[in-house]
Formats: structure tokens, C-alpha cells, sequence
């Protein structure tokens, strides 16, 4: 990701903190107008074209805003970003902008590997195990993976909790090798 692409991403952080928006609405409503735009050759060469005039473009971005029933300050966002002919990075800005809204917010990412598929009960169990390990409210994200053989491997930022049976399995062998 860009420096360039972070600076955008906290400045309108702090607009949505500022004006106290919902941070998931208007992320979606910027993910909706990314759709679009990346969904439409048209729509591409109409903002992105330095030939053609500002008011335009304004024009153009106001009917999909009023389409996709945007906030004013999303709206307000996007025209900057058309300004200042960035909207070729639009992606990896808002994708800079969903990390910081989770560090504002305080919501950790972590990822949780078991064996088998976990059901309702398990997973709510481990979440607040998790969520005691992070110190605060996690998003989750499952995957499995038969070579554990059982337990789970829970992965939050850049550490990782690992309590599945291949690894005390390989820690046994090692003791034994060892002794």
C-alpha cells in the first residue's frame, strides 16, 4: 500500500470520527461506488479523463451518490479524489481506510483454524477466548485445515496460538528425540 493511499485513508477517518458517521455504512457506500466504478469502462474514462471538465465529472458522481444513497461527507470524498485524479488508487485507499476505521474503533482482526468445522456454540467459546487474548473486540475469520488432527490455531496481528494436537504432537517428539 502507498503513503499516499494511507494519508487519504486518515484523513477521512477522521471526517467520519468528526462528523460521527457509521464508519460500516459509509465503507460500504465507498465499496459500492468502487464496484461500480470498476464494473464500468464508461464510468472510468468519464472521472478519470483530465480533458473533461470538473463540473462534469460532479455531475456524474452526484447521480451514482444519490443512487447509492450516500452520506454528503462519502460524496465529499470521492469529489477530492477526483480533483486530485486519484481515483486509480481508490482501491488500496479504501482498503487503508478499513484498517484504520478497526484500529479507531478498536476491533482486532484474527484468524481461527481448527481440524473440523466448529458449530454455533464452539465458535461463540473460542471468540471470547480470543477476544480475552486481544484485549478488546475481534473480527473472525475461520478455516480448516485436517492436518491440525484437533484444537485450533489462532492467529491475532502477528501472533500466533497455537493449541492443535500436530503441535503437541511435534513438541512430544521432540522432548523424546531430546531425552
Amino acid at each position: 500500500m502507498s503513503v499516499l493511499a494511507l494519508r487519504y485513508a486518515h484523513a477521512f477517518a477522521d471526517v467520519v470520527q468528526s462528523h460521527r458517521l457509521d464508519a460500516a455504512a459509509v465503507e460500504r457506500q465507498l465499496g459500492d461506488f468502487n464496484a461500480t466504478l470498476a464494473g464500468s469502462d464508461d464510468l472510468r474514462e468519464v472521472l478519470m479523463n483530465p480533458s473533461i471538465p470538473r463540473t462534469q465529472k460532479l455531475k456524474v458522481l452526484d447521480a451514482i451518490a444519490r443512487r447509492l444513497e450516500m452520506a454528503t461527507e462519502a460524496r465529499n470524498f470521492l469529489a477530492v479524489v477526483i480533483d486530485h485524479q486519484r481515483l486509480a488508487e481508490l482501491s488500496d485507499m479504501l482498503a487503508e481506510y478499513h484498517a484504520v476505521a478497526d484500529e479507531q474503533s478498536g476491533l482486532v482482526e484474527a484468524e481461527i483454524t481448527s481440524a473440523h468445522d466448529l458449530n454455533a456454540e464452539d465458535r461463540a467459546e473460542l471468540e471470547s477466548q480470543v477476544e480475552k487474548l486481544a484485549g478488546g473486540r475481534v473480527r473472525t475469520t475461520y478455516r480448516q485445515d485436517a492436518a491440525l488432527l484437533g484444537g485450533a490455531v489462532v492467529r491475532i496481528g502477528s501472533t500466533v496460538y497455537d493449541g492443535s494436537i500436530r503441535a503437541q504432537l511435534q513438541q512430544l517428539k521432540k522432548r523424546l528425540v531430546s531425552a
